[in-house]
């Protein structure tokens, strides 16, 4: 009965990682076309009995967690090793293989949809718990993974030495995803909060600027 049993999950999680290949991309092109409409997809798919919820796409967390996976296979294809892995200076030496640091990355992107989302409860001056902050941060998980891709790729793209071509091209990739993140950040602040255009971009560029101030303060630990 255990073997069978056994054998079920495993039966499960095989279908599961396999639907991954269809509905990763569908996922990040709904996330690209639409942020907002995924955003509020999050939001009416928690309201849903377990069983039913995101049946057409990933769940936020799960494709936050793969898009970083794919941004890290792209930096090992393309440039190779990432220097923190063979560093052993601070917290860094802690970080001995690629699943670490893939772990490092997720911890440090998890902090930009804590961060908006604990903005946004402040906001609104409701209690902080796991139930008020799952929500948001469930929505915030879509549009920071495309964040994080395309950033990746930008900040990837001069690492590649060729040419200043490639190396501008890419520093204006990163620039258009602070870009189209903060715009997005804007239009959810708004569109949550009820609030004026000039309130939600305050809202959301005071999140952006905790979320580098965060960032800033962990960078050290690990340079």
């Amino acid at each position: 009965m255990i073997f069978m049993n056994f054998l079920k999950s495993l039966d499960d999680l095989l279908f599961e990682i396999a639907t991954w290949l269809v509905f990763y991309p569908i996922t990040l092109w709904r996330t690209i076309s639409r942020p907002s409409a995924m955003m509020e997809y999050a939001d009416d798919e928690l309201g849903d009995r377990p069983d039913e919820q995101y049946t057409d796409t990933l769940s936020p967390p799960i494709f936050l967690l793969l898009t970083l996976l794919l941004s890290h296979a792209l930096e090992l294809a393309l440039v190779g090793q990432n220097p923190l892995v063979t560093s052993n200076r601070g917290l860094a030496s802690l970080i001995t293989d690629d699943t670490s640091l893939l772990l490092l990355r997720v911890v440090f992107f998890s902090v930009i949809p804590l961060v908006m989302s604990v903005r946004m409860i402040r906001i609104r001056r409701q209690r902080l718990t796991r139930n008020s902050l799952r929500l948001p941060f469930y929505a915030q998980c879509y549009p920071t993974a495309v964040f994080a891709l395309t950033l990746g790729i930008g900040v990837l793209l001069p690492h590649l030495h060729r040419g200043e071509v490639v190396t501008i091209a890419g520093w204006l990739i990163a620039l258009a995803a602070f870009l189209w993140f903060g715009t997005v950040q804007a239009g959810w602040f708004r569109r949550v909060l009820k609030l004026s255009r000039v309130r939600a971009f305050w809202a959301a560029s005071v999140g952006m600027v905790e979320c580098l101030l965060a960032f800033a303060l962990l960078a050290p630990l690990i340079a």
